[in-house]
């Protein structure tokens, strides 16, 4: 019997696959427990549809992120930072702190989640800060520090 996975099974395939599974398995398990339908003609043709727009969504949200690097790439934001004798810092600068400079300074909302910091950001300084904006797409954005 041809099943459409409407969830990802162990060991049988992901969301929206079409898989060929014994009558039995797919009369007590997987359409018992919804987790696939019948693939009758009116099935698979929606799952053509659907694939198909989530496709066109996938290509808006790339080249969205695309622009939004592009974007990025000639943005700064300054963090001040406490500092002690000989330019010697107390702690570092967080993702979170960088996020929250970026709000207020730029008006971007980026989570702190997509930031990767290559090194601690723990001296005064010019740094360059990815930011994972997409599977596909990374972006930049310059961070200066100075003190305060």
């Amino acid at each position: 019997m041809e099943v459409i996975l409407l969830e990802d099974v162990k060991s049988l395939g992901k969301k929206g696959e079409l898989v060929n599974i014994s009558d039995g398995y797919a009369r007590n398990f997987i359409l018992k427990k919804k987790l696939g339908v019948e693939a009758t003609a009116k099935n698979k043709n929606d799952l053509k549809l659907k694939k198909a727009n989530e496709e066109k969504l996938q290509k808006e949200l790339l080249e969205e992120a695309k622009r939004f690097a592009e974007e990025l790439k000639d943005k700064s934001v300054e963090i001040k930072i406490k500092t002690g004798k000989e330019g010697r810092t107390f702690g570092s600068v967080s993702t979170k702190e960088i996020a929250e400079a970026a709000k207020q300074q730029l008006g971007y909302e980026i989570e702190k989640k997509k930031m990767q910091l290559d090194v601690p950001v723990k001296a005064c300084g010019t740094y360059r800060v990815k930011i994972k904006l997409h599977p596909k797409v990374t972006g930049e954005l310059l961070v200066k520090v100075t003190e305060k």
